[in-house]
């Protein structure tokens, strides 16, 4: 463990502890019934932003959850002083990740049991985590394969898709599953009627002609990544829409993006085997990404050139 690791603070049911020491009791909702709703920001280079957009987000998925007053106007200040913290002994290249998360707190049936310990009332944590840009790194230079997983999408009939929350046990299999494959290999999930939803923890975006066409919102989790995209996309000479999408659609792409808040932008390269538009990332991408930066005054392409040597440094 670095010392930068080992110093880390977390925000836990308004006090600060030890980041080591962050955990939730087997007598938590969260673990309970997976009950937990959250939030993940991160910095370029750095400064923490979008801030208030990401709490808006939680702000909708707590009214979900009846725990609309969990957040107070204090936590804007709490995430800074976090940020503020865990970032020393971090390079000047290296970025956080930023994870708030609310449950409803203790079970009703462990409650009843009246133990002091358990506290009442909601969880609210907050802790961070150095961005693992190593991992992205390479799809990002080279791109991705998409491929359509069997596990679908939760329809809006289980819960609202809004809900930004950790009961994700589709995501995970999907991933489990996508691993088994050889390659830079990203699960693709469908609507029960098999039309193109988003993948784990990444909307999808379709390049065709002047227009970025994605799945409607009300069918996914509205991304705040993909929000920046539709921002950026005037300045590309491009514009956002929102489409019913099939697999076949996405054959005829130009290109394909994934977007989502810890690496922002990813290309698709092949899909289902077959390659998208030229086989490597496009121009699309790249002009977004050099937009993506100038609004965020960090130079994301060269963060990841400098992970991508990492990669390779430590494959020899």
């Amino acid at each position: 463990m670095s010392s930068q690791e080992s110093s880390a603070v977390a925000f836990f049911r308004g006090r600060w502890i030890p980041a080591s020491e962050l955990r939730l009791g087997y007598w938590d909702t969260g673990v309970v019934l997976g009950a937990a709703v959250a939030e993940q920001l991160r910095t370029f280079g750095h400064r923490l932003l979008q801030v208030q957009e990401h709490l808006q987000r939680l702000q909708r998925s707590l009214t979900h959850l009846g725990q609309e007053d969990s957040v107070g106007d204090q936590c804007p200040l709490v995430l800074r002083r976090l940020v503020e913290h865990n970032l020393q002994g971090l390079s000047a290249w290296e970025d956080l990740g930023v994870v708030v998360f609310i449950t409803p707190g203790p079970y009703p049936t462990f409650a009843a049991q009246g133990e002091p310990w358990m506290e009442s009332g909601p969880t609210v944590a907050a802790h961070t985590y150095r961005l693992p840009l190593h991992r992205w790194a390479r799809g990002f230079f080279q791109g991705v394969e998409l491929v359509v997983a069997p596990w679908r999408q939760v329809p809006p009939q289980c819960w609202p898709p809004e809900i930004k929350a950790r009961s994700r046990l589709h995501f995970f299999l999907a991933q489990s599953w996508a691993r088994q494959k050889q390659g830079q290999v990203w699960p693709l999930l469908l609507t029960l009627s098999g039309h193109v939803a988003e993948c784990p923890t990444a909307n999808v975006v379709v390049v065709q002609q002047d227009r970025l066409l994605t799945p409607p919102r009300s069918w996914v989790l509205p991304g705040i990544s993909l929000a920046t995209v539709e921002r950026l996309a005037p300045e590309a000479g491009l514009r956002l829409e929102e489409a019913p999408l099939r697999p076949e659609n996405l054959h005829q792409a130009q290109e394909i993006l994934l977007t989502s808040t810890p690496f922002c932008l990813m290309p698709v390269v092949r899909f289902e085997g077959k390659a998208v538009g030229s086989g490597r990332p496009g121009p699309v991408f790249e002009k977004l990404v050099e937009l993506w930066s100038q609004q965020v005054g960090w130079d994301l392409k060269e963060q990841m050139r400098r992970a991508l040597q990492q990669v390779e440094k430590a494959s020899g």
